[in-house]
């Protein structure tokens, strides 16, 4: 894993002043220059080596990775499943966080997916030769040698951990990469506290993944509330990991609906 230069700087607002998750910041300082980044920024985040760590898990705490990851070895080793016969996809995969995760816990092989190509450099940089293949796609216009690529592999495990709710994966994206699943194939994932509120969330992943559950679509194996992380202001950020087995595929015009 690459470590941040040292003669970089990382300030950090010393309140969040009501800032939302999706438009937290920071300022980063390199020589006399001081540049703010969103934290959702990726594309600027991962141009900078260790930047991501510094900023989601040295400060923010952010365990999702291994909450994730862990619950789901949890279930595999339950149902007897070899790890090693698993073949894995890792949506939004970043620069291979949740993968490195998975190879550890002994997924045999392993493709990394993501929209940005900043990702893809920086999961090169961090942890060479962890992905058998790094796409990066937009996963709603999916190029034929894409698709042709990834039908081929055998998928029978899906993971995306901290990429869904604001509109980093859209319902459709996700969609896509669950059908390259085979039936049955495990699935992954994490969402925020808020996903079983219906009030309070109403985004097309929460119903596509609701409408997945209610007509089986997929089986929920196991639900687990936690700390995602900490706020910038220092508040915790609970979410949902999730750990489900797919039945059929879905409907990709539940996921346009």
């Amino acid at each position: 894993m690459t470590s941040l230069s040292p003669d970089l700087i990382v300030h950090f607002p010393e309140d969040d002043d009501g800032t939302t998750q999706d438009r937290e910041w920071c300022e980063v300082e390199t020589g006399s220059v001081r540049q703010r980044i969103r934290f959702h920024d990726y594309h600027e985040i991962y141009t900078v080596p260790g930047l991501y760590e510094r900023i989601f898990y040295d400060h923010l705490e952010c365990d999702s990775p291994a909450e994730v990851v862990g619950l789901l070895s949890e279930h595999l080793a339950a149902g007897g499943v070899d790890v090693r016969a698993l073949s894995g996809v890792d949506v939004g995969a970043g620069n291979g966080m949740v993968g490195e995760r998975l190879r550890d816990l002994g997924v045999g092989r392993l493709v990394g997916v993501d929209i940005i190509p900043e990702a893809a450099m920086a999961a090169e940089r961090d942890r060479p030769g962890l992905y058998e293949r790094y796409h990066v796609v937009d996963l709603t216009d999916i190029p034929a040698g894409v698709r042709r690529d990834l039908a081929a592999r055998d998928l029978n495990c899906m993971t995306t951990v901290a990429a869904l709710g604001y509109g980093d994966i859209p319902p459709l994206a996700f969609a896509e990469a669950f059908n390259f699943i085979a039936t049955p194939g495990w699935v992954a994932f994490n969402i925020k506290e808020t996903f079983f509120d219906e009030g309070a969330d109403k985004s097309g992943f929460s119903l596509l993944i609701r409408r997945m559950l209610d007509e089986g679509v997929i089986e929920q194996r196991a639900l687990r509330h936690y700390r995602h992380r900490l706020s910038v202001g220092g508040d915790p950020l609970h979410y949902y990991a999730m750990v489900a087995v797919k039945k059929r595929d879905v409907p990709l015009d539940w996921a346009a609906a």
